[in-house]
């Protein structure tokens, strides 16, 4: 029920057709239904005895006529139903994947950590549709179905009193054969969603890689590890699709079996009572109204089949949709920054409630609005998780993280964010111009305010020599551009922003030393202001700042300038020795 709440809150506009569908279903429904029974009254108005040829013209025109009115209402009801049904299930699908995407734009990066890309792709592609298409049969044919199944078996009793119970004798056994269906069914189609991530998965990775897997000559490798996720999955299918196929032929034979036992009573009721108890007409009205009654049943159970398929995927939605943002605003945010000071008071992190150890650990800084600020260390020491801390990307899980002097959960996010410019490790550009990427720092920048952070980004000189130059098109990842490009883009971006805090995270490690130079250089002299955070692997692109931070294993290993460690620390050694070649 909590799961049916949560979908349908994401109705809202196209409440409206979704109760117009059943509406004109009813329609439709009490149209077929009274058709046998005008057909009926017309075939025992025919067995009338000593009909003249104008009185069997004038029955067999009121009768038709009377059939074809209904058959046309009938068939207006059914086109306006589908049309309201299409129109709902469409919407409601849409504003599904609008509160699901909605969702994941709060997210922080501990709940991005929880899913994967590739199945939130497919939460929002295969598994919307797997609801649309259950919406679509619930407001349409799970009305229809009920209707015709209520109408017509009370029309039935209508002819005969007893004869129509042969369907109350069947329908124990399609109710059981179903459940037993549904039963066996359900495991396998939960399991095969999961098989669904991993496929996705297995495509981003080989198609994100590409140029990694040819130079590689994997191919042959990624071919067949595709080839591998296609077949379990299909193996899961035709397993659920085998069971599910029984349901067909369980009906099917269920009606034949109520048409043979109406069709053989009925005939000797006829006979016995030589038409009184029960005349031809009659007989074949109930007989039209056995496979009314069957064909609802069978429609039913493919309902029933339908939503066992899409409850896995409304599940999985609901998990997106009703995921908390461990991250949120406080209920009176602050709304400016004072300056770019930044200070750690015992600082601890863990990436989630049930990791074994801290990411990091007795985090104690001070940081002066201005200073440039180095951070070197081996690979997993941490280096990206302190500086994820200050734009509260993730939140600490002890201690406070301050900036301007005031906790950062104390700020309203947007403010906080938009005062720390932060380019991370991996780089990433949108599909579209170079402009429209360089605006994503300032939406309203000029043409000379981008011009003047690319150049300050050594970024200018290789977007000048485009034919389009700052109009030229960037493809998706950037891909069309060289590492060291994206990397001087993406510095420029961080710019325009103008912010009290920037932040490099390893941003200039595709680029020459002289370009990294220029780019430290130009930081320096025009925004003094700006406290400059440089995570490096090269000593040369830290050693000119005020302080550099040596990290190892999640915690503050030494602090101090270039000289001062060169002379003290062991691992700033061993990296500054190991980087110019020179021995003890």
């Amino acid at each position: 029920m909590k799961i049916i709440k949560t979908l349908a809150k994401s109705i809202r506009e196209y409440k409206k057709p979704s109760l117009l569908s059943p509406l004109f279903i009813s329609i439709e429904v009490l149209m077929e239904c009274f058709i046998p029974l005008v057909i009926s009254k017309f075939i025992n108005a025919l067995n009338v005895n000593n009909l003249s040829g104008g009185e069997l013209m004038k029955t067999i025109l009121l009768y038709g006529g009377i059939v074809i009115i209904m058959a046309f209402i009938s068939l207006m009801g059914g086109a306006m139903a589908a049309k309201f049904s299409a129109r709902a299930s469409a919407g409601f699908a849409s504003n599904l994947r609008k509160d699901m995407f909605y969702s994941v734009q709060d997210f922080s990066f501990t709940n991005i950590d929880k899913f994967s890309s590739s199945s939130l792709v497919t939460r929002l592609t295969s598994d919307v549709s797997n609801v649309q298409m259950s919406y679509q049969m619930i407001i349409r044919i799970a009305i229809r179905s009920p209707l015709m199944l209520i109408f017509s078996l009370s029309l039935a009793f209508t002819y005969h009193k007893t004869l129509p119970l042969v369907f109350l004798a069947v329908a124990p056994i399609l109710v059981g054969g179903l459940f037993l269906i549904m039963r066996n069914a359900h495991p396998i189609f939960k399991r095969v969603f999961k098989k669904y991530d991993t496929l996705n998965n297995s495509v981003q990775e080989n198609v994100r890689g590409m140029r990694v897997v040819k130079s590689y000559v994997r191919e042959d490798y990624e071919t067949k590890k595709f080839e591998k996720a296609t077949v379990n999955i299909q193996k899961d299918f035709t397993k659920a699709e085998k069971i599910v196929a029984l349901n067909s032929p369980l009906m099917m034979f269920s009606m034949y079996v109520c048409m043979l036992v109406l069709s053989f009573f009925g005939a000797k009721i006829i006979v016995s009572s030589a038409g009184s108890a029960m005349n031809i007409g009659d007989l074949t009205a109930l007989i039209t109204y056995s496979m009314q009654i069957l064909s609802s049943l069978m429609m039913l159970s493919m309902i029933f089949l339908m939503l066992t398929l899409s409850a896995e995927s409304a599940r999985r939605i609901v998990e997106v949709v009703k995921e908390k943002p461990t991250i949120t605003n406080p209920a009176n945010p602050i709304v400016e920054v004072k300056d770019g000071s930044i200070e750690f008071k015992d600082v601890k992190l863990k990436y989630s409630e049930n990791a074994e150890s801290f990411a990091l650990s007795d985090i104690d800084l001070k940081i002066k609005s201005g200073e440039t600020i180095g951070i070197i260390g081996g690979t997993g020491s941490a280096k990206s998780s302190l500086v994820q801390l200050i734009p509260r990307l993730y939140d600490a899980t002890e201690g406070e993280v301050l900036v301007g002097g005031v906790n950062v959960k104390e700020y309203d996010i947007k403010t906080l964010r938009d005062s720390v410019s932060m380019v991370l490790q991996k780089n990433l550009l949108f599909s579209g111009t170079i402009a429209e990427n360089l605006r994503w720092g300032n939406e309203n920048a000029t043409q000379e305010e981008l011009e003047e952070a690319c150049k300050l980004a050594q970024a200018d000189e290789f977007i000048q020599s485009f034919p389009k130059k700052y109009e030229s098109h960037i493809e998706q990842g950037g891909s069309n551009v060289s590492g060291g490009q994206k990397q001087r883009l993406c510095i420029a971006r961080a710019l325009l922003k103008k912010p009290k805090i920037l932040i490099l995270d390893d941003s200039t490690s595709a680029v020459d030393t002289k370009t990294d130079a220029l780019i430290r250089m130009a930081m320096k002299n025009y925004i003094p202001q700006t406290t400059k955070i440089i995570i490096a692997q090269r000593i040369a692109s830290v050693q000119d700042a005020d302080q550099i931070i040596v990290m190892d294993n999640g915690k503050i290993n030494a602090i101090g300038n270039h000289e001062s460690l060169l002379k003290s620390n062991k691992i700033y050694q061993e990296v500054y020795y190991s980087q110019n070649k020179v021995g003890e």
